[in-house]
């Protein structure tokens, strides 16, 4: 941090200053130095941006070898509410298995299970039906017709996965181009999925034949070997046609009609309707070798936007970080040589400023208790998103791996409990705390506490739905047991070595009688405070948060986990100069109050992630109904609560050095 340097070497006594014009010509070459490795970092991380490890072994498949189709889940950015594959009634296989699921995966709504589609590696099929007698159509009841209506009504796509690899459906469109290159060239996008059916007017219609085209990479054998083959890529192409046009034999096999005299499958809410499940394979060979094969799901939008938009964050912030750095430093300078003035004390004395307040800046807050167990969580957070980012940063959580990032992260949650005791437990005995054991308690269950109950609430509306988003009752047992059993103890553990330990040494003592506050100016303000201080990071995380928020709500992948990091690297920066500067302004005003206020006022970005939130939902989501809007605000708050206890943190550690380290550059008397 640009602080650091500086503010330990403010205190040394001024022997020989430099010149204002060797001042500037070090700060802008200091400047320089650090764009200089800003942009190297950059193309690090533009470089490790497609580098790619795989989260399982490649599986080899030769001619004829069958190619297992599963299915995920329904999903929709409408209703949020995913669902079970076999929720509507779709073909079934002779026997239902079900993949065994991760904890990511549950709290997803991941439910892979076996489908009866009949794929071979290289083997095409026309077109077959899907279920078992081709002479009779399948028929929908009213009741089953209502629901296929009622999902196409409401957006939902279907989710496969062929070798681990989704389902896409590929989107061919003319960019604004000039009418000469229009001809000549297509964009193409992928979507994940393909979508259930589609709405006509007041008709509903179902795809249900499915155009299979599957990519596979021809690995490189010895001459006598059996040429071996990998899938590298799975498209889909969904197709509504009616039963009368879908010709099948005795065999299951069928023909497709032409396209222009073809009418589609029509799905009647309220009759029931007979109708054939089809589908045909199509294999094409592949340049893509198996450790690239996911870079076509993982470049489905434009991110020059994205590059230009992170760039430009990143300068912005150093910049004004940097400046930030040079205004405080030069003032304190100024400040810390007019109070050391032996024959100036009575004359400084009389002034206004931060000295006045050293009797009391270290004065026990209200509620220590609440506060210590508040940072110890945020230091919790801390350590785990910092880990979770940098080990995804290194490739080892891909989207291969399904659920293996919120998996991560509630382990490494629970784990990083010893780390968050500690510091609460130094800090708590720091405030002249005594109760160690109920701190350590309240530490423990405070933030989870919060978090589990919003959870439950939700998840209780979601079972309502019967949607697969919700959390089985034995994996929120499982996860009870994991908090009681793993993270409550190591609480314990780490702050009892915490409140052992020495608490942090504070340079001058405090007065018996506390100091009468003046009366404060209208931008000392708490609220203003926020405002204020939470423009900065939230600027340096703008555009990452539209990322995510499109991963979470739109069933996106994320996956620039290099970005993420060097963003969170920003926002460290930018929360604890912000922070800085706040608590500077505060105590030159007087008041010594600055424990609270500074874990408040740092977590102001939070406000205007809210805010954020607001906008994106009604701005972008198309959500209407009262459960998915409930689910979006209730998990949105949990999101804004974490990124305040995270921020707030931050901000409150690097005010807490500062403010040690600038009275013990003075001379108290």
């Amino acid at each position: 941090m640009a602080t650091g340097p500086a503010a330990n070497r403010a205190p040394l006594p001024v022997t020989s200053a430099p010149t204002r014009g060797s001042k500037m010509a070090a700060a802008a070459a200091a400047m320089v130095e650090r764009l200089r490795y800003l942009l190297l970092l950059l193309l690090w991380l533009h470089g490790t941006d497609t580098f790619y490890v795989p989260g399982v072994a490649p599986i080899n498949f030769h001619w004829n070898d069958p190619v297992e189709i599963k299915a995920v889940k329904l999903t929709s950015s409408r209703t949020q509410l995913p669902y079970e594959y076999y929720s509507l009634p779709f073909c079934q296989p002779i026997e239902i298995t079900y993949k065994a699921e991760n904890l990511g995966e549950v709290l997803r709504g991941d439910r892979i299970v076996n489908t009866p589609f009949q794929v071979f590696m290289n083997v095409e099929k026309k077109c077959e039906v899907l279920c078992n007698l081709p002479n009779k159509p399948v028929t929908l009841t009213v009741d089953q017709s209502k629901l296929m209506a009622e999902r196409i009504r409401e957006d939902y796509y279907v989710h496969l996965i062929a070798d681990n690899l989704p389902v896409a459906t590929r989107l061919e469109f003319y960019s604004n181009r000039e009418e000469e290159e229009k001809k000549k060239e297509k964009d193409v996008q992928f979507e994940h999925g393909y979508r259930l059916g589609f709405l006509d007017g007041n008709k509903f219609y179902l795809h249900n034949h499915l155009s299979f085209i599957l990519y596979y990479h021809r690995e490189d054998v010895e001459e006598n070997q059996e040429p071996t083959y990998r899938v590298v890529r799975f498209e889909v192409i969904p197709q509504s046609i009616k039963l009368e046009d879908l010709k099948a034999d005795e065999k299951g096999m069928c023909t497709l009609p032409e396209a222009t005299g073809s009418a589609p499958q029509e799905i009647d809410p309220t009759k029931e309707n007979q109708l054939l499940f089809t589908y045909s394979v199509h294999w094409e060979e592949s340049d893509i070798k198996w450790a690239s094969r996911w870079d076509t799901y993982l470049t489905m939008s434009d991110v020059q936007i994205h590059w230009f938009s992170i760039i430009n964050s990143v300068v912005v912030v150093f910049f004004l970080s940097g400046i930030l750095s040079m205004i405080i430093i030069r003032t304190l300078r100024k400040d810390i040589a007019n109070y050391n003035k032996e024959d100036d004390i009575e004359d400084t004395m009389e002034e206004s400023g931060w000295k006045l307040v050293h009797g009391d800046v270290f004065r026990p807050p209200q509620y220590p208790m609440i506060l210590s167990s508040l940072l110890g969580s945020g230091i919790q957070l801390f350590c785990m998103i910092l880990i979770v980012i940098f080990v995804a940063m290194l490739g080892m959580l891909s989207p291969s791996s399904r659920g293996a990032l919120m998996t991560t992260a509630c382990f490494l949650f629970m784990f990083m409990g010893v780390f968050g005791g500690f510091f609460a437990g130094r800090l708590y005995r720091t405030l002249k705390g005594h109760r160690w054991k109920k701190g350590a308690f309240c530490t423990a269950t405070l933030y989870p506490g919060v978090v589990f109950g919003i959870c439950f609430v939700l998840n209780c509306f979601i079972w309502g739905k019967h949607s697969s988003g919700a959390v089985p009752f034995p994996t929120m047992v499982a996860l009870l047991c994991m908090w009681f059993g793993i993270s409550l103890p190591l609480v314990y553990l780490g702050y009892y070595f915490g409140f052992r330990k020495q608490p942090y040494d504070n340079p001058v003592r405090t007065n018996q009688i506390p100091r009468q506050i003046p009366e404060q100016r209208w931008y000392m303000n708490k609220f203003v405070g926020i405002l204020m201080a939470g423009i900065l990071p939230f600027g340096a995380m703008f555009i990452e948060l539209f990322f995510i928020f499109s991963a979470i709500w739109e069933n996106q992948f994320y996956y620039l986990f290099g970005f993420l990091f060097l963003v969170f690297i920003i926002l460290v920066v930018s929360c604890s100069q912000i922070s800085i500067v706040m608590v500077y302004f505060q105590l030159c005003a007087e008041d010594y109050r600055w424990w609270w206020r500074t874990f408040l006022v740092s977590g102001g970005s939070a406000f205007y992630v809210l805010i954020y939130a607001v906008f994106y939902f009604v701005n972008k989501l198309d959500i209407v109904e009262f459960i998915p809007s409930l689910l979006y605000f209730g998990y949105t708050a949990l999101m804004v609560l974490s990124f305040w206890l995270l921020t707030g943190t931050i901000g409150f550690y690097a005010a807490y050095m500062f403010v040690r380290k600038i009275y013990a550059a003075v001379k108290i008397d």
